[in-house]
This record gives C-alpha cells, structure tokens and sequence, in this order.
C-alpha cells in the first residue's frame, strides 16, 4: 500500500477525482513488474559520476590499508574491529555506541532539511540496482519497450538466451559482491586464501558466501525496487521527518494543471491549460513505477530520472524546465524560486559538527589502555614494616608502534614496584600483554584499610599514556 508523508499534495486530474497508485502493484494487489526507461540528462550524468565514484570506493576500500592496518574491518569472529585503519576493541564499544547515536542524528536531521538525497544518489541497494543491474538488463534486453516485448514472449530460443544470459550475469556479479562484502569482514588475504584451497578445506565459510551470494541475486534479480517500498525502514521514517520546508523532488502543481496533450500552435495559457503534456514520461523512467505528479509518494527514491525526462520534453515543446524540480512543498505552493534558508545552513553547520564530533570520538581514544586489577581473593602481607599488594596489569596497545613501557604509581608517593620480569615492558603495535607486579608501601604511609591509588604507565620519553585508578589494601586501623 501507498503511504504519503503529511506533507504530501495530491493533484486534482482530469476528470475531478484524485488518484493515488503503487507502481510495483495492481487493483487487487498482485505486483506489477517495472520496466523503467532508460534515463538520460543532466541529472543521470551526476548520478553516474557519483556511481563510478562509490563503486570504485567499494571495491577498492578492502586493499586500502592506513599504518598497517585494514581501513575498514568488521570481524565480529574473531572480534577484530578497525575503521579509518583506526583498531576498536570491546573496551571501545562504548564510542562505536555514541557513533551509532550521532550517525542516526545525522540521518534525521539530514532527512527534515534535504530529503531522501541519500536514496537516490548513495544507497547500495539504488546504487547497485540502477548503475549495476539494470545497466546490464538494459544491455542484454534492451530499453523498457523491448524487455516488455520480451517478458509478453513465448519462450523461445531467443527469450532462453536472453534470459539465460542475464541470470547468469547477475549470479556472477551478486558472487563478486558477496566476496567483496567478505572481504570487510575478514579481509582480503582470507578471501584469497579461503578461494585458493577451496572449499573442501572451508565448508562454513563456503556456505556463508554461497548464501550472501544467494541473497544479492534474489534482491537484484527480484525483489529489487520492493526493498524500498516494502522492506527498507528509512523510506517509511520520511513520512515523519519531511514537511514543507524539506527539499525533495517535486512537480510543480500549480504551473503543471491542468494536463493536456501537446499541440502545435497552441496558446495553452490562453486556453486554460498546464504546462504539463500529460505525456507520461516522468511515469515510465521511474525505477518504483510511480507518478510524481501524484504528490510526493512513500515510493520516490529521489533518484532525479523524472526531472531529466521532464526537462527533455520541456525542452523539445519549448516550455520553461523545472517542472518536475528538486524543491520544497512551500516553494511549489507560494511559487517561490529556491533558497538557501537560515534553516538549511543551522542545520548544515550542525551536522558538520556531528560529523566533527564522531571525528574526534573515533581518534581521541588514547595510544595506550591500562588495567590494574587484584587477584581475585588476594590480599596484603607485610614484612620489614612494610605493606605489599600484588596486582595483575594487563596492557593494550592501540597504536601500531612498538612501546617500551614503565609503570609508577602516581599516589600516594614512596611506592616499591617489584616487577615479575624485567622492569622494561616491550609491547608491539595492537598487542595486549598480561603480567603481574608487586606494590610495597611503609606501613605508616597507608592511614587506611582501602587507600586510593593511582598507577601511571609511561613510554620511554617520560609522557605517560594512561592511569588507573584502583585501591591499597592495608590493615585496619581504628582512628580516634
């Protein structure tokens, strides 16, 4: 079913009545199959661009490596996180949380000012259904007349090949994606490595890409613009996040009805009629089957295709374009040219700033993460008129150089440290070490049976990386 956002404007039509359909499906609900036209224009240009532009970034992000390390790794296996070549352990978890926050932020806040621009121009599923999959349909079957001929046909030799080789194409490319999707969780040595013994040595791991793969091609293959009406959440958050300050694509009602058919000659504003030809090309580029002219619908992606297919007739009847235009619901209803409002730059420089902030969460983290814990059911023992508690340190460096390390103990002064091991502790780049000291206080420096304490770990220059905060066991004293 249709779902229109609050600020949605159906048109009135021809013949006085408003009319709200869903492209993928008919009167009784059965889904209609979609053969969008061929776009071109200015505006499927930029899209292309922007396409090559995230495809290369796509396939090329799991070779890319920063100090080392992967740029972006999502091993929940064997619990390896790195992103921007930065590591991230469970103790990090806390800041990929408030990312996660931020990043939700920024995607509402993104939606109430510009609209669904992320749909149509940087989507995977858009960007992989329109500059992928259907570039190679448009190749092996033709454009929208030709695959209707197509899918009406008998299934004769050249239906069989047609389809035989289409099908075969996109097992092919939903196989290269599930691959490259495997190397973001495990990288791409594994992938190479896991290919070249085969998968008699990787059952498990065969079986997950088998069924990655499965899951593309049933997307890509058939599901396809049914992810973003049915399935996708973000298309159905718009409804409530849009209003008449947002920009989106739109058709211009006011200048567009009422519809009539192009004639020569004609003085169309003498006789009452819009700008619009009621040819239907905005209808039949749409990639969800939708007409724009309905208002704006649940269904758009924003993907810019009826803009160009409007700008292309425009021009060839010698009407102004933008008739179909990126734009707001207030600027169609008050027939005001764009502007960059004070609303639309706040909400800008809030989001750099969002942005800015999940910068600084993601490299202020430290180089260094120390803990100092007590043996559990450990406790004091003195000797010579002195107290000593053993602890456990363990040590994480997330840095990828190698650290020689000291440990001091910050307060209270007149600390012994008694190291199990060399006092120099050598820590290699994303290495966690584990090892035990000694701490030994004068009996009269510690006034209580918990005393607060602080340890610091320190790099052969003398800075020191991090400190814990933990507590000195001693005897009771009663104090009067």
């Amino acid at each position: 079913m249709s779902a229109e956002s609050g600020s949605s404007k159906f048109v009135e039509i021809e013949n006085d009545t408003f009319r709200n359909s869903v492209g993928t499906m008919d009167e009784t609900g059965k889904r209609k199959w979609v053969f969008p036209r061929k776009p071109k224009g200015k505006y499927t240009n930029y899209r292309n661009y922007a396409s090559y532009l995230m495809l290369a970034i796509f396939f090329g992000l799991p070779f890319v490596k920063i100090n080392g390390n992967p740029f972006l790794l999502i091993n929940v296996i064997d619990r390896r996180f790195f992103i921007l070549g930065q590591p991230f352990y469970l103790q990090d978890f806390f800041i990929l949380a408030l990312g996660a926050v931020t990043s939700v932020i920024f995607v509402m806040l993104f939606t109430v000012v510009f609209g669904r621009i992320f749909c149509g121009w940087l989507c995977p599923q858009t960007l992989f259904m329109e500059m992928v999959f259907r570039k190679i349909e448009y190749w092996i079957e033709g454009d929208r007349n030709k695959q209707m001929k197509l899918d009406r046909q008998e299934w004769d030799a050249e239906k069989i090949r047609k389809r035989l080789l289409k099908w075969s194409a996109f097992a092919f490319i939903s196989l290269t994606i599930a691959h490259f999707m495997f190397m973001y969780i495990v990288g791409y040595k594994e992938v190479f490595r896991i290919m070249a013994e085969g998968p008699e040595h990787h059952s498990m791991k065969f079986l997950a890409m088998l069924f990655f793969t499965m899951t593309f091609y049933f997307v890509f293959a058939w599901l396809r613009e049914q992810v973003c009406t049915l399935v996708c959440p973000y298309g159905r958050l718009q409804g409530v996040l849009i209003d008449k300050q947002t920009i989106n694509v739109y058709y211009d009602f006011k200048r567009g009805e009422g519809r009539s058919k192009w004639r020569n000659n004609e003085d169309r504003k003498a006789e009452g009629k819009g700008d619009c030809i009621d040819c239907h090309q905005c209808v039949v580029v749409c990639p969800t089957g939708i007409d724009i002219r309905n208002g704006q619908q649940l269904e758009c992606v924003n993907c810019t295709a009826c803009i160009d297919a409007c700008d292309e007739v425009m021009e060839k009847v010698g009407l102004p374009k933008g008739l179909v235009r990126y734009a707001t619901e207030a600027e169609i209803e008050n027939q005001e040219t764009f502007k960059f409002t004070s609303r639309m730059k706040v909400t800008t420089v809030f989001l750099a700033l969002l942005i800015g902030f999940l910068g600084f969460l993601m490299y202020d983290r430290g180089s260094m993460e120390a803990k100092f814990i007590k043996p559990a059911g450990s406790t004091f023992f003195i000797k010579d008129g002195k107290i000593t508690n053993t602890f456990i340190y363990t040590l994480l460096n997330k840095s990828n150089e190698r650290k020689i390390l000291t440990i001091k103990v910050l307060t209270p002064a007149h600390a012994e440290i008694n190291y199990f091991g060399s006092e120099k502790i050598i820590l290699k780049g994303d290495e966690i070490l584990k090892g035990n000291i000694n701490i030994t206080f004068p009996e009269e420096d510690i006034q209580f049976s918990k005393q607060n304490m602080v340890i610091g770990v320190f790099d052969e220059k003398g800075e020191m990386l991090d400190s814990f905060d933990t507590t000195f066991e001693g005897p009771f004293k009663l104090m009067l």
